[in-house]
Order: structure tokens, then sequence, then C-alpha cells
């Protein structure tokens, strides 16, 4: 059999029993999937001679090699992540761990080694590195704190199996592993670093010696990125470590051909993005979302357009921080740049969640209103310490291809999960979740001109005024003349806050042209019953005003949520109508009113302005509830 295929079948094969053993061993599947991968990785860095010894006759189980190597992993990473709990656990899991707990570290080793692994006397002495009285007085001390602890009395091999089984479902539920050959890239990569870091040891002798490297040296450099308080100087030849960002981590072009097909794709450039200028992806406020990162690669690939399609680019960008922590803090950085775009025209389409891809993982489309109209589907995600941002750029206001973008993002995942200090991997292909759009701005729970669609034959950006106070709110009509202030019905509104949207400085737009938000809170009953009121209001509107017309565009009521959509004509003089539209909204305890007053060439695409409507209810989610603090 060819090493890759012996290799495949030997980690298809053993995977999931490191994955349970880890999990079992330290309490923590986050640290033990990272653990059993970096074992793989070191296997297939060392396969020639683990692979040599597990042929048949020569009487060695290449497992019996790795297992050690998962295991010190798991317990290196777990010891780092001590405020690490468990979620999700179900009761016979979290009582199974809990017994554990109660185990010293050489009696909880013992235990698994011989009721998950099967070792036995000599065997389970050696792979503990312990003599075998001391190996047999660990094992019987586990079994009898576990008896005394409430599980299953010494000897009871079954009983421990049972204790164990729901340990072993939580950890396989839904595992996701990369492909085989993700594991034997990154371990030919470790190896090519191994030898790069032994040539660097022999260049330290010549140069010792009297010998220096020439301008035509095949050693390449590193990323001029440094851990912060790192006191190696650039030149220093000490025998790096193997690249903390591997270049072919990132995605290639034959894995864009699959996941964004009817294209010829093609690898741009890659760089660190260290240079002067350095690049910035749309909305970046800043170079790097973690300034203090170890590493950096931003790749540009580009297809060529199918027919009269417009062509498409997808940018990664990609930082590996010191640790999780930091990590966490870049990908929440990253969120924030996009889920807030500060740029003008830019308008926020939609927030989706690809499930179970890495540690976390958001996906944001974007559209920039200028011509040209460009679209981008931005994914950020984060595996372990690294955090990774694609960009499929889309230069038309067609649909884009959301879950060709989420599965670029889980390739990205997928070839970095990988590396030591990754994390979660991705499904092939993640399901896309609708989720509300993170909170921005001072008043997340009003709209912002991120969401605002465009108006026709108008080139300049919506500009809001600053939250206020609703003590008069700017979307009440003559019709409803509805306040989001004093009491309603004996009980004060709570959190009322108004604002308005113009466009200043575009050309023949009337002085009443712009849109105006209100939003309040009343106990859930009382908010009933106040848009039930202003629905009548309106209804009976024509009867109270003769020179008005109300139609009703949208009715919606589901319980937890209510939204009514009116097209409201005035006659102002005999000559001259207005045309505005309102909405009266609950989400919750959350009330809200939302007017639009058009321009006789300036409006709304058809259903956009219902769209909005319920964008502004997703924003009104972040009303705090009366009463609450």
């Amino acid at each position: 059999m060819r090493e890759p295929d012996a290799f495949d079948a030997f980690y298809k094969g053993s995977r999931d029993r490191l994955l349970v053993q880890t999990f079992a061993l330290t309490g923590d599947l986050t640290a033990a999937r990272a653990a059993v991968r970096e074992a793989y990785v070191g296997a297939w860095h060392r396969w020639r001679k683990v692979g040599a010894e597990g042929a048949q006759g020569a009487g060695v189980d290449p497992e019996a090699r790795v297992r050690p190597l998962a295991w010190r992993a798991a317990q290196r990473r777990a010891a780092g992540r001590v405020w690490h709990r468990e979620k999700d656990l179900g009761p016979e899991a979290r009582a199974a761990l809990l017994l554990l707990d109660e185990l010293g570290g050489p009696a909880r080793r013992a235990l698994l080694l011989r009721h998950l692994v099967g070792l036995r006397d000599e065997a389970l002495a050696d792979e503990a590195g312990l003599g075998t009285t001391v190996a047999a007085r660990d094992l019987a001390r586990a079994e009898a704190e576990l008896a005394a602890a409430g599980g299953p009395a010494p000897g009871d091999d079954e009983g421990v199996l049972r204790l164990l089984e729901p340990l072993a479902a939580h950890a396989l539920d839904g595992a996701r592993w990369p492909r085989p050959s993700l594991v034997r890239r990154a371990g030919a990569t470790r190896r090519r670093g191994r030898a790069l870091a032994g040539a660097a040891v022999a260049v330290t002798v010549l140069v010792g010696s009297g010998f220096a490297l020439g301008e035509g040296s095949p050693v390449q450099a590193g990323l001029s990125r440094v851990a912060p308080g790192s006191t190696a100087s650039p030149g220093a030849l000490a025998g790096p470590p193997p690249p903390r960002l591997p270049a072919d981590s990132l995605v290639g072009a034959d894995q864009l051909d699959q996941a964004l097909p009817a294209r010829t794709w093609e690898v741009r450039r890659t760089t660190d993005n260290d240079e002067a200028l350095g690049d910035r992806l749309p909305c970046q406020q800043a170079r790097y979302a973690d300034p203090d990162g170890v590493a950096a690669l931003l790749r540009v690939s580009g297809a060529t357009p199918a027919q009269d399609r417009a062509a498409l680019v997808v940018t990664q960008f990609t930082e590996a921080s010191a640790d999780e922590r930091a990590a966490r803090a870049a990908y929440r950085t990253s969120l924030r740049w996009y889920s807030g775009c500060t740029q003008s025209r830019f308008q926020l389409l939609s927030t989706k969640r690809p499930e179970r891809l890495g540690d976390e993982a958001l996906q944001i489309t974007l559209r920039d209103q200028a011509d040209p109209v460009t679209t981008y589907v931005v994914g950020v995600a984060r595996t372990g310490d690294f955090t990774t941002t694609t960009v499929l750029t889309q230069r038309s206001a067609d649909d884009p291809n959301e879950v060709g973008a989420a599965q670029v993002l889980s390739t990205a995942v997928d070839r970095l999960c990988v590396l030591p200090g990754a994390g979660t991997c991705g499904p092939p292909q993640p399901e896309l979740n609708t989720r509300s759009p993170l909170p921005v701005g001072e008043q997340p729970a009003l709209v912002s001109e991120l969401d605002l669609p465009p108006v026709s034959g108008v080139d300049q950006p919506w500009v809001g005024t600053e939250p206020r106070a609703a003590r008069r709110s700017v979307a009440a009509t003559r019709c409803d003349q509805v306040a989001f202030t004093g009491k309603f019905q004996g009980t004060r509104f709570t959190s009322g806050t108004t604002r308005s949207f113009v466009i200043p400085g575009a050309t023949g737009l009337p002085e009443v042209f712009g849109i105006g938000e209100t939003v309040a809170a009343l106990p859930r009953g009382l908010a009933d019953a106040f848009v039930t009121q202003v629905r009548g209001r309106l209804a009976d509107c024509p009867a109270d005003d003769l020179g008005t017309e109300v139609e009703q565009l949208v009715d919606l009521d589901d319980g937890d949520r209510d939204a009514a959509v009116y097209r409201v004509t005035v006659d102002v003089t005999d000559d001259e109508t207005l045309t505005y539209f309102t909405a009266i909204m609950r989400e919750g305890t959350a009330v809200g009113q939302l007017s639009f007053v058009p321009g006789p060439d300036a409006t709304l695409a058809d259903g956009a302005f219902a769209a909005l409507i319920t964008r502004a209810m997703e924003r009104m989610r972040q009303l705090p509830r009366p009463g609450a603090s």
C-alpha cells in the first residue's frame, strides 16, 4: 500500500477513538480536537518511520505512537484554558466528567488507558511511563476513588464503559475532521520547516567559520511580524521554527473552482500585507484586526467572466494571534468593521450564520451603491488562534452566491484547522441561517445609514441626525399624531428615542423629503394595545380627513411581532398632493414608527420600504424591556 493510502486509512480508522480519549482525559473538547489533529500532522511528518514500524510483522501499532502525542498535547492545551467550561453537555456526560475530575492526574490516565484503550499490566505501565507496580496502584486507586464518588464498583468494567459512553457521544456528535490530504499537507509543511531550521543551523556554523550567504541563496525570508516581546533580531540565525502561517494554508484556485464554479480562477498575489501602504478590505478600519499578531497573510484571487457575467474577485486575509484570547478579540474587531461599516453609500443586505463552522463564524453581505454598484459577501471565522476573512467581490447588483461564499469560508477554516494552535474545523457546505444584524451605533435599537436603501436618481449618501429622546416623534403623521412619550393608559413609555435621515446636497428634493423613526418600550399587553390604537387611527383617517387616502400595503401579526405598512396620499391643494409611507411596528415590548416621504422623482424601489421595516424590527430587539436596568 502506498504511504499516503496507508496513512489515510490509519487516520480515518483511529481519529474518533483518540478524540474520545483526549476529551475524557481533559474535559475540554476544543483542546482535544486540536490536540488530535496536531498529533496526526506530526504522525505524517514522521510517517516513514511510524508507518514502517506499523507494517505487518513489525509488531508496533502506529496508534500507540500517536496516542501519547495527542494526550500530551490535549493536556497542554487544556492547562492553558483553565477558564473553559464545556457547553451543551447532557446531564449524564456532565456527571461523568465530574466523577473523572475527582481523580488525580495519574489515576485518571491509568483508568482511561485500561478502560478506553484496553491496555493491561506491562503495556499500561509502559505507556504511562511507570513501573508495573506503580501503574497497578494508580489503576486500583482510580477505581476505588470512582466508586467512592458514586461511580461503578472496582472491577466493574462494563459499568465504567457505561459511565464513559455519554462522553463519547458528546465528543463525536457532529465531529468534523480535516481531509486526510490537508493533514498530510500540514505535515509536509512541518517537514520542510524543520529542514529549513536545520539549514539555518548549518548556516550558523558556516558563518562562524568565515563563510557568508550570497544574494543567490535559496533560503527564503519568513514573515516580518514577530510575537510581542520577542528579543530575536531579524538577522538572527538561531534555527527558526516552521512558519506559523504557511502560504499553502490559504485557499487556492482549485478550491475556488469547486466552491464558485463556471469560472476559471487564478491566484494573483499573496503577501504578508506589511508593505508601507498595505491593503485594506472594504470597511476595514486598520491594516490588522490584531495589531500584536504574530503572522498575517493576504491573498487575492480572480476569475475570468463567464459569458456576459461580471468578473469576481476573492480576497482572503488571515491573521495568527499569540493566543486564543487575542484571536477572539481580533474576530470581534473584524465583525465590528463589517457590521457597522462606515463607508459612504454602503448598505447592509443580510447577516447570516454558517452553522458549525470553526469556533465562531458570521457572514455579512454588503452593497456599495456608488457607481459601479459592487456587492461584497464577507465571511469572518475563527479557529483557535487564527482569524480569517474571505471577501467575495461582485461588480454588479445581482444577487451574490452566498452559499458559494460560505463554502469558500469553510474551506479557509478547513485549511487552517490542521495548524498548531488551530481549533474547530468546518463542514464542506455549511448551512446558512439568517440572524439579526449585530448591534451598531450610539442607539442600536434604531436603523442607521447602513440599513437604508438607495433612492432612485440620487447619488449622494443618507445622513442621519444624532439620536435624541423622543419628546416629539419625527415619524408621526397627521393621520396618527402618535407620541412615544408621556404615558399610555397610565403607564409611561421607556427608552423613547427618535432620529431622522436626509440626503444633504441632493438637488430637486422637496423640503419634507426624508426618513424618520421613533421607538420606545411598553409592557407587552400595552404594546399590543398601542399598536392596535395607531392602526385604528390610520384606518379612520380618510373618514376624518376627506382629503386623505390610506392604503394598507402590509399586515403582519404573528404573536411576538406586529407590523402594518401604509401608503398615505394627502391633498395639499387642489393641484398638489403629498404621498408618504408609514409603518407602525411592535417587536416584543418594543414599539416603533417609521415614515418615508419621497420626492417626485426620488423614491425607493418596489419592496425596499417593506424590507426596511423588517430591518427596523430586527434592530428594535436591542431596546431594553420596560423595567430593565
